[in-house]
């Protein structure tokens, strides 16, 4: 099968969520089918696997709108999309197109790298549910990442197409730390800053835990760094980063007690399974996506609690404690895996390829 898989979310320096899980995907399902990489800019090539590429419009230029125009020209048998927004309008090829989560309609602040006008309309389109069922309506077949959020589409029926699975996972090659080795007094945060992350419970939660540093990792912009370092108890030890490289974040990990997120809302947890697959334990909020991810491997807290939350860590002080969260952390882990992840979307293809009502033949 030649599949052409929208890359147009890569970032250009490091990746975010979105970017890491296309990157991921387009390596795994090359074993499996000719893929082309849909591009906007020749600096995401640097984050992307050696395979054939062209270069499209940005996915938020106007003239996304006609971007299938463009498509049909490249003999696809069928195209991928790691988002919902790609244009569709005349196109001549079976579309899967993928809805991650549906945070934001209950958390409409929009991600601040979207321009001006953008973030706009972003916040008028998760005002309600039907601008969504356009969008997913046009595609042959849906896919999520999560049974948490097929079971939230289904709640409030976005859809009419079948709705698939092309899961996430860890990236290929964790080897789990040295159990034996020194742990840390250290926890580690790795995610966006926005309201719904709750990383002020976290803060709060560190006035019970001296002796502890909790590491903020990621990139932070200097107003909301300035929000939260008023949060930070007196004594407690707080240090942010402001974004780390791809081998910082892998050493830190192998050497803290635990990874700590008290989200309210995800749509996976990527750092959550990063985590568990190097045996650094999970101390997280209680919700339905930890849950599922997690698979009980995570200690998981009420995340309106930072007492609760520092309980949690210090029962990880104990050694027995700490290794069985550790070792459960791997079992998990090793239920997700690129490889399943792409066949998946190879299956989701040629469900797609069937469906089709233009379908064609190739010889």
């Amino acid at each position: 099968m030649r599949l052409a898989v929208d890359a147009r979310f890569t970032r250009t320096d490091h990746h975010d969520g979105i970017s890491r899980y296309g990157a991921s995907l387009i390596r795994a399902v090359s074993e499996h089918a000719d893929v082309l990489m849909l591009i906007s800019d020749e600096r995401q090539l640097a984050l992307l696997p050696d395979l054939p590429w062209v270069k499209i419009n940005s996915p938020i230029s106007p003239a996304e709108l006609f971007v299938a125009l463009r498509v049909n020209r490249l003999g696809a048998d069928a195209v991928f999309s790691p988002m919902q927004t790609m244009g569709s309008w005349g196109r001549r090829y079976p579309l899967i197109l993928t809805l991650h989560d549906l945070i934001y309609y209950q958390n409409p602040t929009p991600p601040g790298f979207l321009p001006l006008p953008v973030r706009g309309l972003w916040r008028l389109y998760h005002l309600a549910y039907w601008p969504q069922r356009l969008l997913l309506n046009r595609a042959d077949v849906v896919a999520t990442i999560s049974e948490t959020t097929r079971g939230l589409m289904a709640r409030h029926r976005l859809t009419r197409r079948p709705v698939r699975m092309v899961a996430n996972a860890p990236q290929e090659g964790s080897t789990p730390r040295n159990p034996d080795a020194p742990v840390e007094k250290s926890l580690l945060y790795m995610g966006s800053f926005m309201p719904y992350k709750n990383v002020e419970t976290v803060i709060r939660g560190m006035e019970h835990l001296p002796g502890f540093t909790l590491h903020l990792l990621s990139r932070i912009s200097d107003e909301r760094r300035a929000e939260l370092e008023a949060l930070v108890p007196a004594g407690a030890r707080v240090r942010f980063h402001n974004g780390v490289s791809d081998e910082d974040y892998d050493r830190l990990l192998r050497r803290a007690t635990a990874l700590v997120t008290l989200s309210r809302a995800e749509g996976y947890g990527l750092p959550v399974i990063e985590a568990m697959a190097v045996g650094t334990p999970v101390v997280a909020s209680d919700i339905p996506i930890f849950r599922e991810v997690s698979g009980g491997a995570a200690l998981l807290v009420d995340p309106d609690s930072p007492a609760g939350f520092a309980d949690a860590v210090r029962a990880l002080a104990e050694p027995d404690r700490w290794r069985k969260a550790s070792d459960a952390g791997i079992r998990r882990a090793n239920d997700y895996g690129w490889d399943v992840s792409a066949r998946q979307l190879m299956a989701a293809a040629g469900e797609a390829v069937r469906l089709f009502p233009g379908r064609r033949r190739r010889s």
